[in-house]
Formats: structure tokens, C-alpha cells, sequence
């Protein structure tokens, strides 16, 4: 079986990493780097392919990676000083004012 092949691959899992794929699309990321992030997803939520004779066959689905979406986030802000969060949140409260939102 070549690389990338996707024979043991259930329809199931198939429409999953086309609709995470969708969903990385929306956000700005290219189709190439998004197919390639969703297929690790489903790989990584089911073990692989599940079609008889794969070895992830009827094993329960980790819903974990697909969860982890939102809570990763922050690292980076939370990296940053308290006075310069601060800064920051006046000086989009004052663009907020001044643009009436």
C-alpha cells in the first residue's frame, strides 16, 4: 500500500477529515497543510484506518484530540507581562470607542 493511500479508510472517517479540513480552510490555512492537519486528527482520534484487517478494528474513537481545539490557546498571552495585557486591552477599549462597536 503506497503512502497516503486511504483504502483502509472507513466513509466515516473519510467525511470526518474533509469536514476538519473545511473547518481549518475557514480559519485562513492552505488546502495542502489543512487535508494534512485533518488526516492527523482522524489518525489520531481512531488509530489509523478502520476497515477489517487494520489494527485499530474495533477500538473505541479518543474524542480528545478533536476537543482540544479551544483550550490551547492563551499560551502566548499569558507569556506576556501584566502591564503590557493591560496596555493592550486599553488600547482596544479606546479603538472600540472611538469606532462605536
Amino acid at each position: 500500500m503506497p503512502r497516503g493511500d486511504k483504502s483502509k479508510y472507513t466513509d466515516k472517517q473519510i467525511r470526518k477529515a474533509d469536514h476538519i479540513a473545511d473547518g481549518y480552510e475557514a480559519r485562513g490555512i492552505s488546502r495542502k497543510k489543512a487535508e494534512s492537519r485533518a488526516w492527523a486528527t482522524v489518525n489520531k482520534m481512531h488509530g489509523g484506518g478502520e476497515k477489517p484487517g487494520g489494527s485499530g478494528y474495533g477500538k473505541k474513537v479518543n474524542l480528545a484530540p478533536a476537543k482540544k481545539g479551544g483550550r490551547k490557546g492563551g499560551a502566548a498571552a499569558a507569556a506576556r507581562p501584566k502591564a503590557a495585557r493591560v496596555a493592550s486591552a486599553k488600547k482596544a477599549a479606546q479603538t472600540r470607542k472611538r469606532r462605536g462597536t
